[in-house]
């Protein structure tokens, strides 16, 4: 994916991703691409597309962090809510797949999944790579039918574990209790040693 050529090469990626405009063309250039290398065809609902912005702008500038040290995990956690807005509000339809598409592989398994996924996850390598320097290393289980299943169950009945779901993809440790509440460092360890616990206590 290349950046909107409307972007301010002078204005951080993550300053150019909270317009309305720039998510809109980003978006509507991922589905292109996506329709391209997987031969699949789709509808993009741009009243929806535009609600599916308000509202995860209101849920980024909720949970926005003040600290530098906290915004480059931010990153990950905003596109979180980017994937989860998605999903919720489904701005985008199939409107025909390629002949003889294999439904194991996930761009066809789950083909509006899919293109959310991967729009999240291309944003998400942008703003780390151009605004903090570092690198997104997305995980084998990327493609790996499975894993897609039990993402489109479990989005089914809690969309936030979205969030979660794509850290797993980028490679990341997921936040599986409450994803949709940011927390960093020790905070978070805390945090995901506690469910571990709880989650034992249960099982016994």
């Amino acid at each position: 994916m290349t950046l909107p050529a409307s972007t301010d090469s002078e204005q951080p990626i993550r300053k150019s991703a909270q317009r309305l405009r720039w998510f809109v063309q980003a978006f509507e250039e991922q589905a292109e691409q996506t329709s391209r290398e997987t031969g699949t065809r789709y509808t993009v609902d741009h009243g929806r597309l535009a609600a599916v912005f308000a509202q995860w702008l209101k849920d980024f500038q909720a949970q926005k962090p003040e600290r530098d040290e906290d915004k480059p995990a931010y990153v990950g956690f905003a596109a979180g809510l980017m994937l989860r807005t998605l999903i919720e509000m489904k701005p985008v339809s199939v409107a025909a797949l390629p002949g003889g598409a294999d439904t194991t592989n996930p761009a066809y398994f789950w083909p509006e999944g899919y293109l959310y996924v991967v729009f999240c996850l291309n944003v998400r390598g942008l703003v780390l790579e151009g605004d903090y320097h570092g690198e997104q290393h997305t995980s084998a289980l990327l493609n790996e039918t499975r894993t897609w299943w039990s993402f489109k169950e479990n989005v089914a009945d809690d969309p936030s574990l979205a969030m979660a779901f794509l850290d797993l993809f980028a490679g990341d440790e997921p936040q599986w209790s409450v994803p949709h509440l940011f927390r960093t460092g020790r905070i978070r360890g805390l945090a995901d040693r506690f469910y571990k616990q709880e989650t034992l206590k249960a099982v016994d």
